[in-house]
């Protein structure tokens, strides 16, 4: 797991798929001058060694991104330095490129986020188990919100805050949904900002179809100043 931090304080979650690349949402990334970093090695975020733990970090985020309801969330952060592997940070799996998630899935999001709607963010990580939910279920869920109804972007997994009272919250955004040890999804969004569940199902981008991608952004081999 890593912490999206903007001016040293946490926003979003990411994780850490090699030495050099964090994947985090692409509405992680701040509208304002405030300097990015990653932290990465630690579960508490009062325990933090800012020179070994922190990083400054060079933003790729996904060309086609406008807003979360557009669909494109993924961003990925490439790291000043590499990162060194230990029992305590390891790099996680990402999916096949033409792998399915079967509703009903049983997966685990973790983050810093709310606990509640409207709180603050914690310091120790917080880990929860979900379900993935059928797109066809997601979707007339998300119609009959109020305002609805609401189309749902292409390239997503719903699981999550809907039938449970678990799910991600504000501050969980960039995390990942890990579903049989794999990272297969990108914590993107959830209804209107409410976290007292069970709601509307929570939405993740789904990496499996940013692949290519992900893959092209990595092997560039470009030295870029941080």
């Amino acid at each position: 797991m890593a912490s999206v931090q903007h001016n040293g304080k946490h926003v979003c979650g990411g994780f850490l798929v090699n030495k050099e690349f964090v994947v985090t949402a692409a509405h992680c990334d701040p509208k304002t001058n405030a300097k990015m970093s990653v932290v990465l090695g630690t579960h508490n975020l009062k325990r933090v060694n800012k020179k070994t733990m922190r990083y400054n970090v060079m933003k790729y985020k996904h060309p086609s991104y406008e807003n979360v309801s557009s669909g494109n969330d993924i961003m990925l952060l490439k790291l000043s330095r590499k990162a060194k592997l230990s029992k305590t940070m390891e790099t996680i799996q990402l999916p096949s490129q033409n792998e399915i998630i079967k509703s009903n899935t049983k997966c685990i999001v973790a983050g810093w986020g709310f606990i509640k709607t409207g709180g603050t963010v914690v310091d120790a990580l917080r880990v929860v188990d979900v379900s993935t939910i059928d797109l066809k279920v997601c979707q007339k869920e998300w119609n009959q919100i109020p305002g609805g109804p609401f189309t749902l972007p292409a390239n997503i997994i719903c699981a999550g805050g809907y039938e449970t009272n678990k799910g991600s919250c504000q501050g969980d955004s960039g995390g990942p949904l890990v579903c049989n040890g794999k990272a297969v999804g990108i914590a993107s969004f959830n209804y209107g900002k409410i976290c007292d569940y069970p709601t509307v199902p929570n939405v993740y981008t789904e990496i499996s179809k940013f692949l290519p991608w992900i893959k092209n952004i990595i092997k560039k081999k470009a030295c870029k100043v941080y």
